[in-house]
């Protein structure tokens, strides 16, 4: 009897040996940054907000643009365009901000825009090259390919709990305190 196995909240299902039961499609909630089309998980998404001004908090990094109140929470609020370093951003009424649930923490993630929701089959998610100082690998699902669209999948259970999102938690704290 096979196990399924989990990573990153999404259950591999394993195939039976007649072939019946395959894996599962994904869903990716497709965004861009500068001319990149990236993808998250469309489970971790929470919500999708137009970007407000935010509260700054003293001694946060660049990326983290601060926090707002969200209906009574406290949402740490990061540029993405910062975070993987791909040029100054510009704020317009394209630029989305989208509401993340990761490991019981809410935390907010700006875009240039959003698409489209894309279901991807597991023959369609390719693994992921070393893409070296642009972005790490480690933070990558793997290139999602659907017609002649290519989008790169974010991890965002690693990328938010990497140890500098931690500061994300500190910022968060100090705004509440």
């Amino acid at each position: 009897m096979q196990a399924s196995t989990s990573q990153a909240g999404v259950t591999a299902v394993p195939a039976t040996p007649s072939g019946g039961l395959a894996a599962q499609p994904l869903e990716f909630l497709a965004f861009t940054l500068g001319q990149e089309e990236y993808g998250v998980d469309i489970q971790k998404v929470q919500e999708l907000r137009g970007y407000d001004a935010v509260t700054r908090i003293a001694n946060a990094p660049e990326h983290i643009k601060g926090v707002v109140n969200l209906r009574g929470i406290i949402v740490p609020i990061i540029d993405m365009r910062i975070k993987f370093n791909l040029g100054t951003p510009t704020y317009d009424q394209f630029t989305v901000v989208i509401i993340l649930n990761i490991a019981s923490r809410v935390m907010g993630m700006v875009v240039d825009s959003v698409s489209d929701v894309i279901t991807l089959s597991p023959e369609q998610i390719k693994p992921a090259p070393e893409m070296g100082a642009v972005l790490d690998a480690d933070y990558l699902i793997g290139l999602g390919t659907l017609d002649d669209r290519m989008l790169i999948l974010v991890d965002l259970e690693k990328l938010m709990t990497s140890e500098d999102m931690g500061l994300v938690a500190q910022a968060a704290s100090a705004a509440e305190n």
